[in-house]
């Protein structure tokens, strides 16, 4: 019951404790990247977010020599990066697009069951299905009504609503029935139900004598699912009633991320490796399946969708707001699939100068010669293998996905873009720094980084871990982004630090080339020293002095997404000196507490910041306008880049000092 001072009907005095400002400013998370490029396996155009290299592997597969992707991926993780969004770009084209590899199952009636490869790809080809009958419940009937509506059984356990049988009668054809009912009472199973709604197949019995004994056998089936002769997935208890909990392709039902029914939040876990599609016009038609035990079926007809590969592919094309689903979906493609992710803050499409190498074969068995054989006539061929290898991209399609990359950066303003060079250019020390220099001339923007030159990376693919691949440098550089994030903050340069998961650049630069190249905008990765790989710079591509730096634009991008976000509160509130106040104290709070973080350049948070909300810049014409107007001015902290020592000889000894190039 509420008291007097719950109430305050009693008369005094009560205090309540009420905030004057308004929500917190928090900073944002600027560690996530984005990636979308080519991989064996996994959902089209879907971002799937991944949290270690492990996690990718199960969705999208290994490294593969047609694709850069996942090289990307892994140097990422091993750079320090924890958490990425994958979007998996292919060809859609009906003819020689992404398909999903699949074998058909059924009976005299015709096929029923599809089983398919639970993603497109040539993946597919390599997997091996035995499907087979399960009989878990085999009784024999002690009574069955006349009219063939229920049979009596010695005992129900086990036997549920909606599961199939089969009943037999020696010399009689099987008849299949659906359990419509269970009366544990009278030990009754119901094939008909005895009150409430009918569907197809709730039908009496037919064509069996009611008057003997009949078997029943409840039927379900059992998938094995082997890839290259290793088990991979074992599905059991499968349906082909649609009601039942184990219906066949409920339980391998296509890839998209479950819903968790407590939260409503995607829950993203790997899809199985096969999936089942109902081919049955009418489910009500439940005869059971002519298998094979022993029998293992071959999956066919996938393919990567590479080989018809295009620029549109990898970035999409601008929804429109009148589009509808579908059309919306076929546009929503590659890159464009990532906008819809908010909380991706670095971007990176390295197969857009995907070179595909060709397949290492394994070797062929030791030969143990015939005697009997005339070895000069003997010609032992070996088939190619069958690769849907993507195109090689020209330099100008390389400069439409990197400039789509740059133009979602821009439009969206809260995201950053790692440019690689196209492959002659980082890999040809003949002809000098030209080529990377008239590819950085293509980009004026400060949503962008260009760095220079590929990397060289053990490449997995080699068992014998003999073999080198050169690899463009964003998603390794997006690992080292991603870690200064997380162990600093966004306000430290992204520069200085080694480059893990790789051995060496694919062309040395000397002094005198990373002087040309810093003065340019492009960030060298060289080694210097002992001290290992490094990138040696922080630069954007921005040909304006004021956003030179990549720290400072990634910094205010994270200072502006934070506002945009906090500050939703304040439309629609009353445009007057309290809500004004509100608003300064709340913008003020979250950038000093990013001043004691470090992230300005002042000694003093008025050296730093400030703060203007007030009449000055809301006259009474802006407020007539339903205007509120957050003036807001930051000292971003710029990186040393110059530091010089300066030695020199006091009496009889020796003086140095620090002193900032100018």
């Amino acid at each position: 019951m509420p008291t007097a001072m719950h109430t305050g009907s009693t008369p005094g005095v009560y205090y309540q404790a009420i905030d004057a400002g308004g929500p917190a400013v928090t900073p944002l998370r600027t560690d996530i990247a984005g990636f979308a490029g080519i991989a064996e396996r996994g959902p089209v155009d879907l971002p799937v977010p991944v949290t270690s290299w492990r996690q990718f592997v199960s969705w999208f597969g290994d490294v593969i020599p047609a694709a850069f992707l996942a090289y990307a991926v892994r140097g990422f993780f091993e750079n320090g990066g924890v958490r990425a969004w994958v979007v998996r770009v292919a060809s859609n084209d009906p003819v020689a697009g992404a398909a999903a590899a699949s074998a058909d199952f059924g009976g005299a009636a015709g096929p029923v069951w599809r089983l398919a490869a639970s993603t497109a790809g040539a993946w597919g080809n390599r997997l091996t299905v035995n499907l087979r009958e399960l009989n878990r419940i085999q009784l024999t009937t002690t009574g069955t009504d006349p009219d063939g509506r229920w049979s009596r059984l010695p005992g129900l356990s086990g036997l549920a609503v909606n599961d199939e049988v089969r009943l037999t009668q020696p010399g009689r054809p099987p008849v299949w029935r659906v359990v419509a009912a269970v009366d544990p009472m009278t030990s009754q199973a119901w094939w008909v139900p005895p009150e409430g709604p009918r569907r197809g197949y709730h039908l009496p019995v037919t064509g069996l004598d009611h008057t003997a004994p009949m078997t029943v056998e409840s039927v379900e089936y059992r998938v094995l699912v082997s890839a290259s002769g290793v088990l991979v997935g074992l599905y059991d208890r499968l349906s082909l009633v649609p009601e039942n909990i184990g219906y066949g392709p409920l339980v391998l039902a296509g890839v998209r991320p479950p819903v968790d029914p407590v939260t409503g939040t995607a829950v993203w876990a790997p899809p199985a490796p096969i999936l089942i599609e109902e081919l049955r016009a009418d489910t009500a038609d439940l005869r059971g399946l002519d298998l094979d035990p022993a029998t293992e079926t071959a999956l066919a007809g996938g393919r990567s969708g590479l080989s018809w590969l295009s620029v549109d592919d990898f970035v999409g094309q601008p929804v429109a707001p009148d589009d509808g689903p579908v059309a919306a979906a076929l546009k929503r493609r590659g890159l464009r699939a990532l906008e819809d992710v908010a909380e991706v803050a670095l971007l990176a499409a390295p197969d857009a100068l995907v070179r595909p190498e060709p397949p290492r074969p394994a070797p062929p068995p030791p030969c143990v010669p015939d005697p009997c054989l005339d070895l000069a006539a003997a010609v032992i061929t070996y088939p190619a293998p069958d690769v849907d290898a993507p195109p090689l991209f020209t330099d100008q399609q390389v400069y439409a996905v990197q400039a789509a990359l740059v133009e979602q950066c821009e439009r969206l303003r809260y995201r950053f873009a790692l440019l690689d060079p196209p492959y002659a250019a980082a890999t040809d020390p003949a002809a000098g720094l030209r080529g990377v220099l008239d590819w950085r001339a293509r980009f004026d923007t400060r949503f962008a980084a260009l760095n220079h030159p590929w990397l060289r990376v053990l490449d997995p693919l080699d068992p014998t871990g003999a073999s080198i691949r050169l690899v463009p440098p964003s998603g390794h550089l997006a690992g080292g982004y991603a870690a200064g994030d997380l162990q600093t903050g966004v306000h430290r340069a992204p520069a200085n630090r080694p480059v893990q998961w790789a051995l060496a650049a694919s062309v040395a630069i000397d002094e005198t080339g990373h002087g040309v190249l810093n003065d340019a905008g492009v960030n060298a990765i060289r080694t210097i020293g002992n001290r290992g790989l490094r990138a040696m710079g922080a630069r954007t591509v921005s040909s304006d002095p004021d956003w030179r730096f990549v720290n400072v634009r990634r910094l205010m991008s994270m200072v502006e997404k934070a506002l945009d976000i906090a500050l939703q509160w304040v439309v629609f509130e009353p445009n007057d000196v309290f809500t004004r106040a509100r608003v300064t104290l709340s913008v003020t709070n979250f950038l000093l507490g990013l001043h004691e973080q470090g992230m300005f350049a002042g000694s003093t948070p008025a050296e730093s910041f400030y703060v203007t909300c007030n009449e000055t810049n809301n006259p009474e014409r802006e407020i007539d306008l339903g205007r509120l107007l957050v003036e807001v001015g930051i000292a971003p902290a710029v990186p040393f880049e110059f530091v010089v020592v300066r030695v020199g000889r006091v009496r009889d000894s020796l003086q140095v000092k620090e002193a900032s190039a100018t």
